[in-house]
């Protein structure tokens, strides 16, 4: 079995309207082990388990440090789950994953697709990260889930890419493809409808729902070789409960990864 390491990237430079991001990471740890909740995921593992590492977080100055932070954990033996951050983390995330992992398909769960060409005048900004992955042949698939948000420019984007998108407004989970490649799963909190979760920067109601977003990652067919669960804004949450939500995303992601 591969080792899986935890690593916190403390950074939200890349965030339109709203910073907090960066608090993310020691929140939901703190959650997660507050004896509010046990250790287990549903598929019966334990995350207290041998094969699972945290080094901690890593406040960021240069925002690609993050792929040097994280080549140094990634390793062929070893898988990393990333607690972000903003959704800009993803880009350099996968810039690191590449050389180890060269083909590989995205899970992406969010209410945006974030495939803009440039936001704000930022290349590399939260409303990004896709297009980058995409150009640069991070992915060999990439399939998004819950997204409400299309506009022409991204759609037309989504066409260039060949992207899969699965949209709210008709959303069938039987129709996720099987994917034939490993997996990387990228999570932004507000794929969730805001009713699940109030902790993020930009609500965008007709969401998914927990138990659906847990289906889909109980469902996946092949390796998960790595995850980020990004875009949890402490400033905005509501008696913890995206903290909370985010710490059992986090159990069943690394639930999944331990069972194979």
């Amino acid at each position: 079995m591969k080792n899986i390491i935890i690593q916190g990237i403390l950074f939200d430079e890349k965030s339109s309207m709203e910073k907090g991001a960066a608090l993310a990471p020691p929140i939901i740890r703190k959650v997660l082990h507050s004896g509010y909740m046990n250790l287990f995921a549903e598929n019966g593992l334990s995350i207290e388990n041998d094969h699972i590492d945290d080094y901690g977080d890593f406040t960021i100055s240069e925002y690609f440090d993050i792929e040097t932070i994280t080549l140094k954990h990634l390793r062929p033996e070893n898988r990393i789950l990333t607690l972000g951050g903003d959704h800009s983390i993803t880009y350099p995330l996968l810039k690191a994953y590449h050389g180890v992992y060269p083909t590989i398909d995205v899970l992406h769960i969010d209410a945006h697709a974030d495939l803009y060409d440039s936001f704000e005048g930022d290349r590399h900004s939260h409303a990004c990260p896709f297009a980058r992955v995409m150009e640069k042949g991070l992915a060999n698939r990439l399939v998004q889930v819950g997204i409400r948000t299309l506009n022409t420019h991204q759609k037309d984007q989504a066409e260039k890419f060949q992207v899969e998108i699965h949209q709210m407004m008709d959303l069938d989970l039987k129709k996720i493809p099987r994917f034939k490649n490993p997996v990387y799963i990228s999570l932004d909190m507000d794929g969730f409808d805001p009713a699940y979760a109030p902790g993020v920067s930009h609500h965008e109601p007709g969401g998914l729902s927990t138990r659906q977003v847990i289906e889909i990652i109980q469902n996946i067919n092949t390796e998960v070789i790595g995850a980020d669960i990004v875009e949890y804004n402490p400033k905005r949450d509501f008696q913890k409960m995206t903290a909370y939500l985010g710490a059992k995303m986090m159990k069943e992601i690394l639930g999944k990864m331990l069972e194979q």
